[in-house]
């Protein structure tokens, strides 16, 4: 099948979590940048494995999350989300990924690196489990752009000098826990009304974590909708907007979307995943690198602020 049409697993081992990155030969190196650019630059998404990330510490996350989203609505309600601080609880119905839908069926909890509405006090383990994991996946994220450089024959410091601030406020990077509730037969479901709308993402790169449920579509070079499902112990990594737009189109940031299951027993299933949305710096300058001025250059937080007023 030609590049492109589905998404490629990539073997990270040579620069994962768990490898000593000086031990790591040009030859690897370039091997892997390789591999990463060809499929960034054509359908945006590649599934890592070996990244070193373990299955315990998703389940962990996913867990404290369950108990926040099982908590009554007036509880997180007090941690509701606002375009003022970007973090906090969507409830179900309220974001629309896709502006031209309705409301989303899902309810997510944002979470800043620097979180400004804190940690749900009534999920005591929250802080201690997330701020592990989001240190990982700042690690991780960090590797996977150095690997992003090589095949775009930049400085391998390059994406580094415009994410230095993850853990020091000025910078927008999340996770965002999902919850994707069951849909039984009397559920009011809303002509057009999905799970999630076709949307790209805003930033740099994702990081996605999937339960075993599935239902992620891609839409492939061809412009037609793949499924993206879950591989056990891999994390499905994709680009967001602002690389497109840094890249001049040369890394692709891909539509996506969750639909509702045809099948009734899969409707009655509870979905779950987690999303690292990594962001440059808020007041980094996106300018295209190439010098064709193919996008006029934007802030980092004129940008994903635009993005997010349209979808709330």
């Amino acid at each position: 099948m030609a590049e492109g049409q589905e998404i490629p697993i990539v073997d990270f081992s040579s620069f994962g979590l768990n490898k000593d990155t000086a031990d790591v030969s040009e030859g690897e190196l370039q091997a892997l940048g390789d591999e990463l650019y060809r499929a960034f630059s054509t359908i945006g998404f590649v599934y890592l494995k070996n990244h070193g990330i373990s299955s315990q510490q998703v389940t962990d996350v996913f867990e404290v999350a369950d108990t926040f989203f099982s908590l009554p609505a007036e509880i997180k309600g007090k941690y509701a989300f606002s375009l003022e601080t970007n973090d906090g609880w969507v409830a179900s119905n309220r974001e629309r990924l896709n502006p031209e839908r309705p409301g989303d069926f899902k309810e997510t909890f944002d979470i800043l690196t620097q979180p400004k509405k804190g940690f749900p006090k009534e999920v005591p383990a929250f802080p201690r489990v997330c701020e592990k994991f989001i240190a990982q996946c700042t690690e991780l994220s960090l590797r996977i752009m150095e690997m992003m450089t090589i095949g775009l024959k930049l400085d391998r410091t390059f994406f580094a000098q415009s994410h230095k601030l993850i853990f020091a406020g000025a910078n927008g990077t999340t996770l965002r826990c999902l919850r994707y509730p069951p849909l039984p037969a009397d559920t009011d479901i809303k002509p057009g009304q999905v799970r999630c709308g076709e949307h790209s993402d805003y930033g740099t790169i994702t990081l996605l974590f999937q339960d075993g449920v599935g239902g992620l579509e891609v839409q492939n070079v061809c412009g037609t909708y793949v499924p993206a499902p879950p591989i056990p112990d891999t994390i499905l990594v994709n680009i967001g907007d602002l690389v497109q737009r840094w890249t001049s189109d040369q890394l692709k940031s891909t539509i996506h979307r969750i639909l509702i299951p045809k099948e009734e027993c899969a409707k009655r299933q509870v979905r779950r995943s987690l999303a690292f949305f990594v962001n440059p710096d808020d007041e980094a300058l996106i300018t295209c690198l190439d010098g064709s001025n193919k996008y006029e250059p934007i802030r980092t937080i004129d940008f994903v602020n635009m993005k997010l007023s349209a979808t709330f």
